[in-house]
């Protein structure tokens, strides 16, 4: 079976290596290059994890921070799910929320 790969975004890291602390640090450094994004685009490019990404936008992020896609993107391998793992003969004991689900209370009239 094939290993799954995932990623991990180090976007925000690189930029603080930088001196740049600020999403809006970013804005008229991208117009240079002819990228134009909003404050809220430019936000989650850099506090969250891109599903999708132009290779215009990564040349740019590239050239202004002078840094290598190694430095912005790290893959490693992705992990299997809690129940896809349990169903494939995981660990009974590993830590999981079942046995401290709470029980439905029982009412029953006060006179039984």
């Amino acid at each position: 079976m094939t290993t799954k790969l995932d990623y991990r975004w180090h976007l925000r890291e690189v930029m603080a290596t930088r001196g740049m602390f600020s999403t809006t640090d970013l804005r008229p450094l991208l117009a240079e290059r002819g990228i134009d994004l909003s404050a809220s685009q430019i936000y989650r490019l850099v506090v969250e994890r891109p599903e999708r990404l132009s290779l215009t936008t990564l040349m740019a992020l590239l050239d202004i921070l002078q840094c290598r896609m190694e430095d912005l993107i790290e893959p490693v391998a992705a992990r299997a799910s809690g129940r896809k793992a349990a169903a494939a003969g995981g660990d009974s004991t590993a830590a999981g929320v079942g046995e401290y689900r709470p029980k439905r209370a029982r009412i029953t009239p006060a006179g039984e």
